[in-house]
């Protein structure tokens, strides 16, 4: 004969729970951040939990008459049980001073519930016969993390407990372990502007095309991954393989385009190998799915954290990222696309650098150094991002000669990057020179002063 399961819960928690707010109703301060009314299983404790709360938001004392008003005002009294139901409840709990322990035993309960009916949602994702796979996968993993969201608390904390908690960070700041603190870039001038990569944060990195906005996302990736950070590179533009011909010409020091048509000396095959032996040993994930929606990257980029660990996530980039829902106005998916990366970053507490192309007005006019109003597609951009980044190489649009007619005095510079930080939510804005050697994909820091605004 087949029983029928009862829900994990804890009548006695609940009981003891309202009855602690009955004798003192100053308790629902601990009580509020652990619990909601939904968390208990039966229905007259939920509702005369739901009764405290609205006797609370009104100012009001919380007390066994009170809530008997709240009951009977709304019809409720007599169907929980009267007086009686609340003198049981008084006498459930002989003190007030463990609410928080109770409440806690409650929301145990009530994530465990959440867990099984998460489980029931996922079977049915199972049998449904619409043939979405992926959807279907992506449905699955929000139930799951909406089980998991509820189990951090958040509430305010003394001024005192957030000083002390910078304090323990500033004693590790010059070597953060790896799943926490900021992540080094590699460039040692940017991170003393930018601080490292802050966790959580949206830092975009935007330029015109083969200005080289790929090879310094991967670059700093390569470098975090050398410190064992776990590095995510969702690559909507690029293959995995161009990702690791990238990351092996860089590493080797081969010319790249010899790399890929296997036109390489002896010497320079023994390097390739070496790389390789290097760079497989390093926490980098490539997902070279293109046209993904945005749903699906912040998915999979849960997936990835929870299975293998995730410090840093790279977006290439952000204007082929598709909105969840079609849209005619390019304008409201791109505020849908970087909102929704801004939240990834917040939800797992790490840094997305998100690549970004710029818009053509940077060519039409006079100085073509790129300005915020040059994001593509949206303000929503600039808006959302903590730090946006442009680079800008001046030899890409004068050549030799025509620079030698404007500036006589200076040198050339050829293959000089500025990376221009325009935006810095937490800290000043700056330039910041690099050398983009093109035949290595890779740019290495210049020593010079980094020139703050």
């Amino acid at each position: 004969m087949y029983v029928e399961k009862i829900p994990p819960h804890d009548e006695e928690a609940e009981e003891a729970v309202l009855g602690a707010l009955i004798i003192d109703g100053e308790v629902i301060v601990q009580v509020a951040p652990i619990v909601k009314a939904t968390d208990f299983y039966r229905e007259r404790n939920r509702g005369t939990y739901e009764a405290c709360v609205a006797i609370f938001a009104r100012g009001e004392v919380i007390d066994q008459v009170s809530v008997r008003h709240e009951l009977g005002s709304q019809g409720r009294l007599e169907e929980y049980g009267g007086t009686a139901f609340l003198s049981h409840l008084v006498a459930a709990v002989p003190t007030s001073v463990h609410a928080a322990h109770y409440a806690a035993i409650v929301r145990r309960a009530a994530t465990m519930r959440g867990l099984i009916n998460a489980g029931t949602e996922i079977a049915g994702l199972g049998y449904g016969d619409d043939g979405d796979v992926a959807g279907a996968i992506r449905q699955a993993e929000d139930a799951l993390f909406r089980v998991r969201g509820r189990q951090e608390i958040r509430d305010y904390v003394s001024l005192r407990e957030v000083l002390d908690q910078f304090m323990e960070d500033s004693a590790s700041i010059q070597e953060p372990a790896p799943g926490s603190g900021p992540i080094q870039t590699g460039f040692p001038d940017l991170d003393r502007l930018l601080g490292g990569l802050q966790r959580p944060g949206l830092f975009v990195l935007a330029a015109r095309p083969s200005v080289g906005k790929s090879a310094l996302a991967i670059n700093i990736g390569r470098h975090a991954a050398g410190r064992g950070h776990q590095v995510g590179i969702a690559s909507l533009e690029m293959g995995r393989m161009e990702v690791v011909y990238r990351l092996l010409s860089a590493e080797s020091e081969v010319n790249s385009l010899r790399l890929r048509l296997n036109m390489i000396t002896e010497r320079e095959q023994v390097r390739v190998v070496n790389a390789v032996g290097e760079l497989s040993e390093l926490p980098v994930y490539i997902d070279d799915t293109a046209g993904q929606p945005i749903s699906e990257v912040r998915g999979r980029a849960r997936r990835l954290q929870m299975e293998r660990g995730l410090d840093l996530l790279i977006v290439d980039y952000i204007q082929l990222v598709h909105g969840t829902r079609r849209q005619d106005n390019l304008v409201m998916q791109m505020t849908e696309i970087s909102g929704g990366l801004k939240e990834v970053a917040q939800e797992l507490n790490i840094p997305v650098l998100a690549i970004s192309q710029l818009s053509r007005a940077v060519e039409q006019r006079p100085t073509h150094r790129p300005q915020l109003a040059d994001l593509r597609d949206s303000g929503t951009i600039e808006q959302d991002a903590d730090v946006v980044m442009f680079i800008y190489r001046e030899d890409m649009y004068l050549d030799e000669d025509r620079w030698r007619l404007l500036h006589p005095t200076d040198p050339y510079p050829k293959n000089i990057a500025e990376l221009i930080v325009a935006k810095h939510r937490n800290g000043p804005i700056g330039d910041v020179n690099l050398f983009f050697r093109a035949e290595l994909v890779r740019f290495e820091s210049l020593v010079a002063p980094v020139r703050l605004e």
